[in-house]
């Protein structure tokens, strides 16, 4: 499926991506797929690293890939906060009910 470092980041970018759209459509379900798969890519990434370099002219799309997946994952942040808050209050409530 990869077989260099810049195609995971690439991968790791498009899955986050998806991860924004899918909360922008409130679809939180897909947005917590999305980050299993961030995750996976991640770790295959970590692995992959210890054998290999990134080329000079690749660390800085590399930088670009990470300040979009940065600023991806804010908006995320900013789009879960009022659904985090419901669950956080439903949750509450069902422990009241259990003590």
């Amino acid at each position: 499926m990869h077989d260099n470092l810049m195609d995971y980041y690439r991968a790791i970018e498009a899955a986050s991506r998806q991860m924004l759209e899918a909360a922008r459509t409130e679809d939180w379900a897909e947005v917590v797929r999305c980050e299993g798969a961030c995750a996976v890519l991640i770790e295959q990434l970590r692995f992959l690293a210890k054998s290999q370099a990134l080329a000079k002219e690749q660390r800085s799309e590399k930088s670009r890939i990470m300040q979009r997946i940065l600023r991806n994952d804010a908006e995320i942040r900013v789009l879960a906060e009022p659904w985090l808050s419901s669950f956080a209050e439903i949750f509450e409530a069902k422990l009241q009910m259990i003590h």
